[in-house]
């Protein structure tokens, strides 16, 4: 029986980044929930808005909440009137200061999340799931990915037993630390039951800073 690990944990200080960062001593627990119930804020009252990922950065007193959409005119609203009022909410969930940003993803196709997000939205249209999987994973591949792979499992088709699909094209080293895989997870809430997705997206390989600075001082030491 193989061991799972998360694609983005598992290379986190070496070519991926904390979604949260602060340090605290005795209080790590009470804002590591914090920052649970804003993600989860975020995701309920945002989740048309497609949302790709959440930087969560504490100084001082203030909380710097940075949200990567694919869709930020519906997340901003007309005027930033709904932008304002999830600020407020983050505010009394937070119980400090917000300052909430918000930024455009340039290619969805290439976010694993946005992906994931997108087969779930057209499974919830009642689109036959093979249809949905195969464009998603086409679409992904035309935007520049070197490999790609979807699973979805639930009740498909509105079938009695659940079972899981994938579908898989390209590469996807998942034992590669260099390599820049992005995972997205979510679940398409259909009339049958909850369909989960999962979303690998493998867009080629990162050098390491480290690597890259010392490459950098044997081709000067050689010259």
């Amino acid at each position: 029986m193989g061991q799972k690990v998360h694609p983005v944990g598992f290379r986190l200080g070496f070519t991926k980044e904390w979604q949260a960062k602060w340090y605290a001593d005795k209080e790590y627990a009470t804002l590591l929930f914090q920052d649970l119930q804003l993600r989860k804020v975020l995701q309920r009252r945002a989740r048309e808005s497609g949302i790709a990922r959440v930087d969560i950065e504490r100084t001082g007193s203030e909380v710097f909440v940075t949200v990567f959409s694919a869709r930020p005119g519906i997340l901003i609203g007309r005027g930033g009137q709904n932008v304002e009022a999830l600020r407020r909410e983050l505010e009394t969930v937070a119980k400090e200061r917000v300052r909430l940003t918000i930024r455009e993803v340039d290619q969805p196709e290439m976010v694993a999340a946005l992906v994931a997000f997108n087969v779930a939205e057209r499974l919830e249209a009642r689109v036959p799931y093979r249809r949905v999987m195969k464009q998603a994973s086409f679409r992904t591949m035309q935007a520049g990915a070197q490999g790609v792979k979807i699973r979805v499992g639930g009740r498909l088709g509105g079938a009695e037993i659940a079972r899981s699909q994938t579908v898989h094209e390209g590469r996807m080293p998942l034992h590669t630390l260099r390599a820049d895989i992005d995972y997205g997870f979510t679940e398409a809430r259909t009339i049958m039951g909850r369909i989960g997705v999962k979303v690998w997206v493998y867009r080629g390989e990162i050098l390491p800073e480290a690597r890259r600075r010392s490459a950098t001082t044997e081709t000067s030491q050689v010259s």
